[in-house]
């Protein structure tokens, strides 16, 4: 079976958002289909896009996976719900959030996914934790590396010694 290299964001600021981080990765690091290689430090965020909620945990995990793109939301999404993932407010506090970053550095769209993902650029509590595990990444036309050095990253905190913290 043909393998890809996906990316993954997690995060989550109510109720345990790490607990259910590492619960979700260990989720799916246990499928016949899907194996985390790498994950990045733990990160402490301040909200983005509707910023009166509490700071965030962040996060970034590499998957190899024979799942296509599709086929990997499905798992993520189901990760969720399985965490009792409540999606009451675009951009507003929640238990977990998997998002899929990039699979396989290859374009991929659909009515539920855009990748490489569309904001990915645009946030620096995404790039931060996804530079560790993907040093060199092409985003937006540019190294992670440049696109970072344009973005605040003030608040953008390690809440763990390395990325063990899932395990």
């Amino acid at each position: 079976m043909v393998t890809a290299r996906a990316l993954l964001g997690l995060g989550g600021n109510i109720g345990d958002p790490e607990a259910n981080m590492r619960a979700a990765l260990q989720a799916i690091d246990a499928r016949d289909e899907t194996s985390v290689v790498a994950v990045s430090r733990l990160y402490h965020t301040p909200p983005w896009g509707k910023t009166d909620q509490p700071l965030f945990f962040n996060a970034c995990a590499a998957v190899e996976t024979t799942l296509g793109p599709r086929a990997l939301l499905d798992v993520c999404l189901a990760t969720e719900r399985g965490l009792k993932r409540e999606r009451a407010e675009r951009w507003g506090p929640r238990t977990i959030d998997l998002d899929v970053l990039d699979h396989g550095g290859m374009p991929y769209e659909d009515a539920e996914l855009t990748l490489p993902h569309p904001r990915m650029g645009q946030r620096a509590f995404v790039l931060v934790p996804l530079l560790e595990i993907a040093p060199g990444l092409i985003v937006d036309g540019r190294a992670i590396e440049e696109v970072i050095a344009g973005l605040d990253v003030k608040g953008i905190d390690p809440a763990s010694a390395d990325g063990e913290w899932w395990r």
